[in-house]
């Protein structure tokens, strides 16, 4: 979902909430499709490491809560959905961003697209660590895929485990990106790389740790696309 898709997507969950709080459509039956369209925009706020604050996913709590919370006029329900939604659609006006582009490796891009749906729906700490969890599985299948021992010595001489994305990784890095041309790019790599996998590793994780560490995740792979051949014009 490219961003005139996301703020498209955002409006139209804006109409809906107005139109059932103002005697327009009926909950019941455009429910399911608020739904589905609230995961895929939760989603793409995620992987553009935008917190989402869009309250309600269910028209069934949207109607409680106005209810519940004294909105007892049409333009006071309005005005409420629209507090709620300039914020957001600022946000990504202003900090455009680009979803994961898949790099074509299927466990790597499988991984990657779970973090950014578990991350739509985290609430709490276990569940900002469960992402770190999926980043650590994301750059193991990874370095599954590029990783060749013969080719990527580690650069300490440790042997890695199968296990050991970073040492795999990071020898990767070292050769493929040997030149002092690009001794820049290879500075970020290690850096996205770093970073992934610091984050993944955090004890007292929050969203925005949780999000950070999904964006290297995702950049780190992207690179490796990009040195494998894998984003050239075709």
């Amino acid at each position: 979902m490219d961003d005139a898709e996301l703020l498209t997507a955002l409006d139209g969950l804006r109409a809906t909430m107005v139109s059932v709080a103002t005697g327009g459509a009926d909950i019941k039956v455009v429910n399911a499709s608020f739904h589905e369209r609230y995961e895929n925009v939760a989603a793409a706020l995620a992987v553009r490491g935008i917190e989402n604050t869009l309250p309600f996913s269910d028209l069934w709590e949207w109607y409680g809560h106005w209810r519940a919370d004294g909105l007892t006029t049409y333009q006071s329900r309005r005005n409420y959905v629209s507090g709620v939604f300039k914020p957001i659609a600022a946000r990504v006006r202003s900090a455009p961003g680009t979803a994961f582009e898949p790099t074509g490796w299927e466990r790597v891009d499988r991984t990657v697209a779970k973090a950014r749906i578990r991350l739509a729906a985290a609430t709490g700490e276990e569940d900002y660590q469960g992402i770190g969890l999926l980043g650590r599985e994301a750059l193991i299948s990874l370095a599954d895929v590029v990783w060749k021992a013969d080719r990527h010595p580690s650069l300490d001489g440790v042997a890695p485990s199968p296990t050991d994305a970073k040492r795999r990784l990071e020898a990767y890095i070292a050769v493929e990106l040997a030149t002092n041309a690009n001794e820049q790019a290879r500075k970020h790599a290690r850096a996205a790389l770093d970073l992934a996998v610091g984050l993944q590793h955090k004890r007292s994780a929050t969203w925005r740790d949780a999000a950070m560490c999904l964006e290297a995740t995702a950049s780190v792979a992207n690179l490796v696309a990009i040195i494998e051949g894998r984003r050239d014009p075709s």
